[in-house]
């Protein structure tokens, strides 16, 4: 028998299918192949039986029985040739034919053969006393396949030669499976026909329901724009996905991702569920329309971090003192490199922004004092670098706004990690490079509630519904995670709450100072309450003159203390005095001065803000806070020094209670928790910098979250990426025409920064670095 007489079972039930006419053609001449192998076998045997009978001019032995293989081969041979039209009847290709299909198995019962084979062996065996020892051992029993193959035909000398059709048989499975592929190809064939569908690995369609509970998901960003908010979509997806999760999210996901898909909600199911069935397909996204390929490569496992922030010292404002501490702290590890960059402002601005004439020449005369005022804060020296881009400072904003694309002063090979102080301020007018295409990985940090702040403005409730979408517009388009400090701020796209800022040093230190005072019997408090704070209306002030002068009679002989200055402290002054309050105003100092050492309480009733930091260096001082029942004020809330009211009535009980108790000692947790170093670790955990900055040079990824994106974002492109990128795009082209600027409140002439900021910061002219040819 040849090879190639068993070729078409190498071939797989795709190819048959594909090729079907062949097959049937092919198939059919196998069979007749079949029927001349058993003629040509039915020949052989004549010719061996011719071979073994005497010739007639012989004279045959007196009384000598003919030899035993003989006659075992004489009765065997009627059911052969029985067997032979039985397999070589026309009837046989017809059955092969019909029942030779995908997925069904060709049984020949050849139980004929063997109990024939059997039958006679054992009557050869029974006759025949001086049979072979290897015929005496397997008396009694049944030949095995093994045993009848290796069975051969006994001579007298002694020596055991092989049967001719058998030992013709053996020469031509022995040169059959020396083609090693033909027999890979035959066995793969037989488990691909015999695979049960349970076992299948085939991953299974996806359905109508499935589609659209994706495309919903997909369309959040679109949805979210136009008022739907983001609970509604998620509940829609779960009930369009939930019925079909179960059932086929264990069967379609390979075994790790299924263990891993299991703990994770219905939106990331959804996600590894599409991942799966385009990855089954073959297909793989190569990045689409809004994908900038020229991203920094961190494959040296050098890391750089690049802190954008909108204000900076000697303004002593949260967005300058915070970044600075963050830029400080972050680089004590010196895992990664830091630069803080700071806005500019030109002799003019200076004058109307920096507190006691304080006027810088140059931008090193300026990083000379920010690293001065930081170094007595802190106990190191910190290794960061310190770079400025061209601000304005707008009146009418009471901010300052960066002038020209603010990106272009982060060189591409320090882009790699972008943390923007006040994402939406940073971009309400940014008209230049996308952060998160120059960008490896951007977080976002709310400082500010300006939606509060716009409300208290004339026409302030249509200000803030305008605001409120371009704060969502900028804030999508321009980060891959936001952090709010509390949840006082508007609910922006990507974000989580934590508070992300600690407490300059120097309080916690003259919190232990009090305590040890306090320990060795000595009065700490000398003094009652005050408040401290930028003296506008919106910080607080409006509320503590009306809760003072709703219980002016229930707070008689309280005196208060209120440290500050601002534009509208003539206003605050004269409602003070017209309602005969008992507020002794002093100008704005530093919450450390040693002359607020002896304050015992401070009274913060402000709802305006995000995260107070006075509230915050205030308990770290070891101080009693007063402050209101407000999302703001949350995470000081588990401090037992912490005093917060719901009502006005409440306030005035908070504020005896105060008054007449002493404060607890911090204790070292609590101390910690207040600290720098805590609240580093928040941030790098919160804004998923621990899998980036982490991440080993080998690039292993041991994380869950790192697992997970990489699986979804290998085959598949994500809407959300291309939505974002149009509403980037569609940005760029507004804060690039000059009119949609103004009327939207932008300065004049902010596109692009000035000769002065040429002049003070070494720039080349606008039209330099961004020639217009042409037209």
């Amino acid at each position: 028998m040849e090879p190639n007489a068993f070729s078409f079972l190498s071939k797989g039930w795709r190819e048959v299918r594909d090729s079907a006419d062949a097959d049937l053609r092919l198939m059919k001449d196998r069979a007749n192949s079949f029927k001349n192998l058993a003629t040509s076998f039915d020949r052989g045997l004549d010719n061996f039986l011719n071979s073994a009978t005497p010739p007639p001019f012989s004279i045959p032995a007196m009384n000598s029985p003919p030899p035993p293989e003989i006659e075992f081969v004489k009765k065997l041979r009627p059911k052969l040739s029985a067997m032979r039209r039985a397999y070589s009847s026309p009837d046989f290709s017809k059955n092969v034919l019909e029942k030779w299909r995908p997925k069904a198995r060709i049984r020949i019962d050849l139980s004929a053969i063997r109990n024939a084979i059997v039958s006679e062996m054992e009557e050869v065996e029974e006759s025949d006393e001086n049979v072979v020892e290897f015929e005496r051992e397997k008396r009694g029993r049944r030949l095995s396949l093994k045993e009848f193959w290796d069975w051969g035909e006994w001579k007298g000398d002694g020596e055991v030669r092989d049967w001719e059709p058998i030992r013709k048989l053996k020469s031509r499975f022995k040169e059959f499976e020396k083609n090693s592929e033909f027999v890979e190809k035959f066995k793969s064939s037989l488990k691909s026909m015999c695979r049960h569908p349970q076992e299948s690995k085939e991953v299974q369609p996806l359905d109508v329901p499935e589609l659209l509970a994706y495309f919903v998901k997909q369309s959040g960003p679109f949805l979210d724009q136009i008022g739907v908010r983001r609970e509604i979509c998620d509940k829609i997806v779960e009930s369009l996905y939930s019925k079909r999760k179960n059932k086929l999210l264990l069967q379609s996901l390979p075994g790790e991702e299924s263990a891993v898909a299991g703990n994770e909600n219905v939106n990331d199911d959804l996600d590894l569920r599409i991942a799966s069935v385009l990855q089954s397909t073959g297909h793989r996204y190569d990045g689409g329309l809004w994908t900038h390929p020229a991203k920094r490569d961190a494959s040296d496992n050098e890391r750089h971090v690049a802190i954008v922030t909108t204000a900076s010292l000697p303004w002593m404002t949260g967005t300058a003192v915070n970044p600075l501490f963050r830029a400080a702290y972050l680089s004590q590890s010196g895992k990664q490199k830091v630069t803080l960059l700071v806005p500019w402002l030109c002799k003019s601005d200076q004058e109307q922004v920096y507190p006691s004439n304080v006027i810088f020449t140059s931008p090193e005369e300026q990083e000379a004092y920010i690293r001065n005022w930081l170094g007595e804060r802190i106990g190191f020296k910190a290794d960061f670098k310190i770079s400025f881009y061209p601000g304005k400072f707008s009146k009418s904003r009471r901010s300052i706004i960066p002038a020209g694309d603010t990106s272009q002063f982060i060189p591409s090979r320090d882009a790699d990690i972008a943390i923007l102080e006040e994402p939406e301020h940073l971009n309400w007018y940014h008209h230049g490079k996308r952060w998160t295409d120059k960008f490896n990985h951007v977080v976002g940090i709310v400082h500010t509630n300006y939606l509060e702040y716009i409300k208290r403005e004339k026409n302030g409730a249509l200000q803030a519904f305008l605001v409120k979408h371009i704060n969502n517009w900028v804030t999508r388009a321009y980060c891959d995670k936001v952090l709010r400090l509390s949840a006082s701020t508007q609910d922006l796209p990507k974000s989580v709450i934590c508070n992300v800022h600690g407490v300059n040093p120097k309080f916690l230190q003259i919190g232990e100072k009090v305590a040890a005072e306090r320990k060795l019997g000595q009065i700490a408090f000398t003094k009652g309450a005050y408040f401290l704070g930028k003296m506008v209306w919106a910080k607080g002030y409006k509320e503590l003159i009306d809760l003072l002068s709703k219980h002016k009679t229930d707070l008689d002989g309280f005196n208060m203390d209120v440290f500050g200055s601002g534009e509208d402290a003539n206003e605050v002054h004269m409602a003070a005095r017209r309602l005969d309050l008992n507020l002794n105003f002093q100008n704005g100092r530093d919450h450390a001065d040693d002359s607020l050492h002896g304050y015992k309480v401070f009274i913060n009733p402000s709802v305006s803000d995000v995260l107070c930091t006075a509230t915050a260096e205030a308990l770290a001082m070891g101080k009693f806070v007063v402050c209101a029942d407000h999302p703001s004020n949350e995470f000081f809330m588990s401090f037992p020094n912490c005093l917060t009211y719901k009502t006005s009535n409440d306030f005035v009980a908070k504020v005896k209670e105060a008054l007449e108790n002493e404060p607890h000692p911090l204790t070292p947790g609590q101390r910690y928790q207040l600290s720098w170093e805590a609240a580093t670790q928040r941030f790098i955990e919160y804004s998923e910098l621990d899998g980036i900055l982490n991440n080993e040079k080998d690039g292993a990824k041991s994380s869950t979250y790192n697992r997970k994106r990489i699986t979804k974002s290998v085959s598949m492109p994500n809407l959300t990426q291309i939505v974002d990128g149009s509403l980037a795009f569609a940005h760029y082209c507004m804060t690039g025409n000059e009119f949609l600027r103004l009327c939207s409140g932008a300065m004049p002439g902010t596109r692009d920064y000035d000769k002065q900021h040429c002049k003070d910061l070494n720039l080349l002219p606008p039209q330099v670095e961004n020639p217009i040819y042409g037209w």
